[in-house]
């Protein structure tokens, strides 16, 4: 697998939770009480800085706790952010 920044690594987490439970984005958004553009700015390259309330609003919305959501092979080694 290679190297992903930490923004990428959130939104692969996203979409992979969303399939796993077979939900759109919007139904993902509704869910977790956050309106759907702040699920679809973390998505794409409109926020480079996820927030920990908004991830944790997903997980609540999700039943699962934040670190589960952080307990995935795509955190393991990720791009470095100092260089």
């Amino acid at each position: 697998m290679s190297k992903v920044n930490a923004k990428e690594a959130v939104a692969r987490r996203i979409y992979t939770l969303c399939k796993e439970r077979k939900m759109t984005v919007n139904a993902l958004a509704n869910l977790c009480g956050v309106a759907p553009s702040t699920i679809y700015s973390m998505l794409n390259a409109k926020s480079q800085n996820p927030g920990v309330v908004s991830i944790q609003k997903i997980c609540d919305g999700l039943d699962i706790s934040v670190r589960e959501f952080f307990d995935d092979p795509l955190f393991d080694d990720l791009d470095p952010v100092i260089q």
